[in-house]
């Protein structure tokens, strides 16, 4: 197993791996393959570490740490046990075994995992665990036998700094894609005038002043044999944020609850100086005194709300606000509904490939600038 040559992989929301690929290519990662749920590249442990620091749109990164072929049960216990667990896994850490099967003579995955399991234990001498933090995940597919490990620990979307949420908040990872897929590159005011806990605008202020979106949180990597914290604090310190004055992200919503939700998450992200908040309905949002930037918006979309009716109104009422108040912005609009989406009345585009929110399949819809 060459360490300066691994195979990694960051896994993306299913629709947006094409948007993963475009940052990890502008965070210079070598040549990203897009694939299935992910995107692939090559490198050595420090590029671990720097994808789950920097990353804004992986959900976890994974890193492929060799495979075999087994038939049958004896001969992955055989293999498991001559795997150099090692140069990876340390004597001292708890770990546990998650495994999948298919097409295999092997079909039984919790006896699978927990033949690796024993060898590991057996072997190395590291602890089982069930809640353990570290995560080797085992792919038996045509009888081969694919060994990679869950570097991430706590799925990426949780950032370590957010402390209020409301109902059916976006997640994170989420957000930055959608905001991606947008258009948005960090430079142009933000408009969300259902904000809810602010997760559009607290991730696009991070994005605009180069705040590490992992900068509050720790990883399951640094539990590992090949971790070095000096590098690792180096790598973090190389980060330089460059903060502005100018207000230019502006988030409403009609529940005061929200907006003081917003507010505290912009405080403990540490971009509250470069945020507004306002308490205000749809009807009442005024234009920002910027240049026209991009408006993103996650409404509701009658999964959970049953008067369909009101819904209607509301995007009618929505559509019309901005043609009438935001020539020149762009529109995003995160939607489920394709009916509710034309109620607006806006010149949206082709609809971006629908994307799992919470169990619910939406997709992106956007205009280009408002004439």
């Amino acid at each position: 197993m060459s360490t300066d040559d691994l195979e990694i992989f960051f896994v993306a929301p299913p629709g947006l791996e094409p948007h993963l690929a475009d940052e990890a290519r502008a965070a210079g990662f070598a040549t990203p393959v897009v694939s299935p749920g992910g995107v692939t590249t090559r490198g050595n442990w420090s590029e671990v570490w720097r994808a789950n620091l920097t990353l804004r749109g992986a959900t976890r990164v994974l890193v492929r740490l060799g495979e075999f072929r087994a038939f049958h049960m004896a001969q992955l216990d055989k293999r498991a046990r001559k795997f150099p667990w090692g140069n990876v896994l340390r004597a001292d850490v708890p770990i546990r075994v998650e495994a999948v099967c298919k097409r295999s003579k092997i079909y039984h995955h919790k006896g699978a995992a927990q033949r690796v399991e024993r060898a590991i234990s057996e072997t190395l001498g590291a602890p089982i665990s069930k809640d353990a933090p570290l995560v080797i995940k085992v792919r038996i597919d045509d009888n081969l036998v694919t060994i990679s490990l869950d570097s991430s620990g706590e799925s990426l979307h949780k950032r370590g700094h957010k402390t209020a949420t409301g109902k059916a908040p976006m997640r994170e990872n989420l957000a930055a894609l959608f905001l991606r897929a947008a258009g948005y590159d960090g430079g142009e005011p933000i408009l969300d005038p259902m904000c809810g806990s602010g997760t559009f605008l607290i991730e696009a202020a991070e994005m605009s002043v180069g705040l590490l979106p992992g900068r509050s949180r720790g990883f399951a990597f640094e539990k590992l044999a090949s971790f070095d914290a000096e590098l690792f604090g180096a790598l973090k310190l190389s980060n330089t944020p460059a903060f502005s004055e100018d207000v230019r992200f502006f988030g409403s919503d009609r529940n005061a609850g929200a907006i003081a939700n917003s507010q505290k998450n912009a405080e403990s992200a540490g971009v509250a100086g470069i945020c507004q908040f306002t308490e205000a309905s749809i009807s009442d949002i005024v234009r920002p005194d910027t240049d026209p930037g991009l408006i993103i918006v996650n409404p509701p979309y009658g999964a959970r709300i049953g008067n369909k009716k009101l819904l209607f109104a509301l995007y009618g009422t929505m559509g019309k606000v901005f043609q009438d108040r935001f020539k020149g912005w762009r529109v995003a609009i995160i939607t489920s509904d394709g009916g509710l989406a034309k109620a607006t009345g806006l010149p949206f585009q082709q609809p971006g490939p629908p994307v799992d929110h919470g169990g619910t399949k939406v997709k992106l819809y956007q205009t280009a600038p408002l004439p």
